[in-house]
């Protein structure tokens, strides 16, 4: 799937090894050592990070851009469909989700914020609002459920449910929170520093849960 090579990821103010600088932030310091493709009790491990718009990336990609991404739909489907919270007590802190590929591979997996992410509403069978999410158009969807659209007033981020066994939340991804934005679909009825109230959807406005938050919060 991909070659094997040797990568150390470092946190905050960590020296390039090797030619290749893995920084990101997290609230804990520590470094960890891997290798794509390597073997661990006879199962093969891989490592992946998915962006703020839900493009997926070789963990060690130098550039992570759309040209890099992989674009493969039906891989894309294979890999989310199989999406998890990692339960292995390996890098769970560095990698929180894991997509098992049988029992012979395991693929570690690290996000910007949440995994699943939005990208566009597209209109089911029978007419319905579906969202589909990391850049498989209609191979992963789910429904679109405008009531539980939840914006982070902090960040500016918008979130949306998603599979429990993901961690039940879900980003919007910045292109689409934007259009919704522009498209006035958000409406602050308790002044724009506090979350969205409502939100206008087929002509409606409707009436905001905000249940999202807490979770957002405590992530």
């Amino acid at each position: 799937m991909v070659g094997i090579w040797r990568h150390i990821i470092r946190l905050p103010g960590a020296k390039s090894v090797l030619g290749i600088n893995h920084t990101w932030l997290q609230p804990h310091r520590r470094s960890i050592t891997y290798i794509q493709g390597q073997f661990t009790e006879n199962v093969r491990e891989y490592f992946y990070y998915v962006d703020h718009q839900g493009m997926l990336f070789q963990d060690d990609s130098k550039m992570k851009n759309f040209t890099s991404c992989i674009k493969d739909k039906q891989f894309l489907r294979f890999f989310f469909k199989r999406l998890k919270r990692n339960d292995l007590l390996r890098y769970e802190h560095e990698f929180p989700y894991i997509s098992p590929c049988g029992k012979k591979e395991i693929n570690f997996v690290r996000c910007f914020d949440h995994p699943i992410v939005y990208t566009h509403v597209i209109r089911g069978s029978s007419g319905e609002s579906l969202l589909s999410h990391n850049q498989a158009d209609r191979l992963l969807t789910t429904e679109f459920q405008p009531a539980e659209v939840a914006m982070d007033p902090n960040t500016g981020r918008v979130y949306h449910p998603a599979s429990e066994k993901c961690g039940s939340v879900g980003l919007i991804a910045d292109k689409l929170s934007i259009l919704w934005t522009q498209e006035k679909r958000f409406i602050f009825g308790n002044s724009e520093e506090q979350p969205p109230t409502q939100f206008v959807w087929d002509g409606k406005e409707i009436e905001l849960s905000n249940r999202l938050l807490k979770s957002v919060s405590c992530n």
